[in-house]
């Protein structure tokens, strides 16, 4: 019988999973990359060898800018365009070099606690694709304080922002994504996993050097889909760095959301999910179940076309959120304030707009820049491995807190992609399944294992932030402050 190779009979399957009314998107870019590999990539499981000689090499290597003072207070924000009265938190955006022969730099936001940022943790946001922008999905259509509203122009409130209950880093990474760059191109076209860990190392190191108050702080790194690899790296990066290199970033905890970490178990995941939720045929799945090897680097031809007969039943959805409004009118509108419990579904075409604005890039002290929400510079990405669970391993070992978190409407890396990849751990179960509450509503459902913690959160895409604000913040003032997401009713934010 005739093979073909995995990811290539699947790249057939991703142009019928796009959104035909929005441009492409974190969970497309995720698609193309995820469906694309090729076996003649180096795309092999991490090992902590490998891991461990690239991370001791970081620091060495790694560019410490002097005391920072006065570049801090070039970076606070006076005020952005069209936001609305009452701001009662600082911040700060600009760029810090991670490699001064290459030129090369990072773009940050940066918002401190509405509410006493001096006791507050530190967190770091993290999107994926790879090749997706923090700023454009994290910070103004997500967890941030603010929203865009549908004049592309003007900003509201999100009252469920995540600096109510800590101070938030959003980071666009790797150069090439968003107003990050590199003056050296040719570094476009060496974009990885261990390149984008090692700039993240650096930019951390040289941002707290300009925000100095925050070295002993308590820090935690979040973010979703391909953030799923790069949260991970980030985090073991800075526990090797600590231990040998005597460095000190207070590293406490990492959370992940829809979050890509396992070839085999989020690809099966998938197929398991589409015929869950009744969005493909019983006779379709029988024949993935019966035919499919996803722990093979070839699938055979009955395989490829059932699974992708899969993807043509699912029909013309929103594959990130499966009973979500699709954007049919991405025309801007004078006049309407947008609603933070209604989340509208052409955001990315108001975000462009807004962040595109000359006057919008002065005042975030951003160079001149064509901002996208992903990048088209970044076209390859030369190391990838298919698993990271030695990573998490290696986290649960060394004690580093661990919250994997599943919007469980998202059909791309859906709820049962993480259930199986946490599956494979083989971890025990500490607190078994159980609903918990935000406000007076089932947020969803959690389990506690051994090293990790598994919450799903209930009626929430790809982006649970955005469709999801007030159980997400739930979600994460719970694992900021170690317990359990509440187990019966309350008041809520």
């Amino acid at each position: 019988m005739k093979k073909l190779s995995l990811y290539a009979c699947l790249l057939n399957l991703s142009l019928l999973v796009l959104l035909p009314y929005s441009k492409a998107s974190q969970a497309d870019k995720l698609n193309k990359f995820i469906l694309s590999r090729s076996s003649s990539q180096n795309n092999s499981p991490v090992t902590l060898s490998w891991e461990k000689d690239d991370a001791l090499k970081t620091h060495s290597s790694a560019y410490v800018a002097p005391p920072q003072e006065g570049q801090r207070l070039a970076d606070k924000i006076v005020a952005l365009p069209g936001q609305p009265y009452g701001v009662n938190f600082d911040h700060y955006s600009g760029y810090v070099t991670v490699d001064p022969d290459a030129g090369r730099a990072l773009f940050y936001y940066f918002v401190e606690s509405s509410y006493s940022p001096s006791t507050k943790p530190l967190v770091l946001w993290l999107n994926g694709g790879p090749g997706c922008s923090s700023l454009g999905y994290g910070a103004f259509e997500e967890l941030g304080p603010f929203r865009i509203n549908s004049d592309g122009k003007t900003l509201y409130r999100n009252k469920y922002a995540w600096n109510e209950v800590a101070n938030v880093l959003f980071l666009e990474s790797p150069a090439g994504v968003g107003f990050s760059y590199s003056n050296t191109t040719s570094d476009y076209d060496h974009s990885g996993d261990k390149s984008t860990a090692k700039d993240a190392y650096v930019f951390l190191i040289n941002w707290l050097e300009r925000f100095p108050e925050y070295k002993t702080r308590d820090f935690y790194i979040t973010g979703e889909s391909y953030a799923g690899h790069y949260v991970p790296q980030l985090a073991f990066t800075i526990l090797v760095n600590n231990k040998y290199n005597h460095q000190n970033i207070n590293l406490k905890g990492i959370a992940i959301g829809n979050a890509w970490i396992d070839d085999v178990t989020s690809v099966e995941g998938i197929f398991d999910y589409l015929w869950t939720h009744a969005l493909s045929s019983d006779e379709t799945h029988e024949l993935i179940e019966n035919y499919c090897d996803f722990t093979s680097d070839n699938v055979s031809a009955i395989c490829a076309n059932a699974t992708r007969t899969a993807f043509e039943e699912k029909g013309n959805i929103d594959s990130y959120n499966i009973y979500a409004p699709q954007c049919h009118d991405s025309s801007f509108k004078n006049g309407t304030t947008g609603s933070v419990y209604d989340f509208d579904p052409c955001s990315d075409y108001y975000g462009e707009a807004y962040l595109n604005r000359p006057e919008v890039q002065l005042a975030l002290h951003a160079k001149a820049t064509n901002w996208t929400h992903c990048s088209d510079l970044i076209t390859t990405w030369n190391d990838s491995p298919t698993t990271i669970l030695p990573i998490i391993k290696y986290l649960i070992d060394n004690n580093i807190g661990l919250w994997i978190y599943s919007g469980d409407t998202d059909s791309v890396v859906p709820v049962t992609s993480s259930r199986y990849s946490i599956n494979a751990l083989k971890l025990p179960i500490q607190v078994p399944w159980h609903p918990w509450y935000s406000g007076n509503e089932v947020g969803g459902y959690v389990v506690k294992y051994k090293g990790v913690t598994f919450v799903t959160v209930r009626g929430a895409g790809h982006l649970v932030p955005s469709w999801q604000p007030a159980r997400a913040l739930t979600l994460i003032f719970s694992f900021l402050y170690g317990s359990l997401p509440p187990a019966s009713p309350w008041k809520g934010f």
